[in-house]
């Protein structure tokens, strides 16, 4: 992905977000969805990038960055390196959407690169419920990606 989206950023996040609320279409067959959730890439050097989201009904209603431990005030979040973040994000803009080991629920699952984390076992089960929309939410990079290269 090229410089101008740059995957720890607000900016980027803000995008996705209203990618995903200009295609109701598509998300409405995925579901509502209810979900807090956390970002954390960790970087090398420069201090690790926090994020929430909030999802309601069909759209991201928030993007916001957050303060050291903010992102345990969510339902749960998700928590890895900021290359396995980019090797997802990648993933998404090399085939269109993730694939294989590169999605969301493949890489949580292993839980070696990225982590679901969380103090609340309900807000945990959040994620994995509502994961197709994460990952639809996610693959809208893909757009990012191709617009950039336009």
């Amino acid at each position: 992905m090229t410089e101008g989206n740059r995957i720890d950023s607000v900016d980027f996040f803000d995008s996705l977000a209203a990618n995903m609320n200009s295609r109701p279409t598509e998300y409405e067959v995925l579901g509502d969805v209810d979900i807090d959730l956390g970002l954390l890439m960790r970087r090398r050097d420069d201090g690790d990038f926090r994020l929430r989201l909030r999802f309601e009904g069909i759209e991201c209603t928030g993007v916001a960055e957050a303060e050291d431990g903010d992102e345990k005030l969510a339902d749960c979040y998700l928590d890895g390196d900021i290359d396995a973040w980019q090797a997802m994000f990648d993933d998404i803009a090399d085939n269109g959407r993730a694939v294989g080991r590169q999605t969301i629920n493949s890489l949580t699952l292993v839980g070696e690169a990225i982590r679901v984390r969380g103090d609340d076992p309900l807000g945990i089960d959040k994620f994995f419920r509502y994961n197709q929309t994460m990952q639809a939410f996610l693959d809208g990079a893909a757009q990012l990606a191709s617009a950039g290269a336009g």
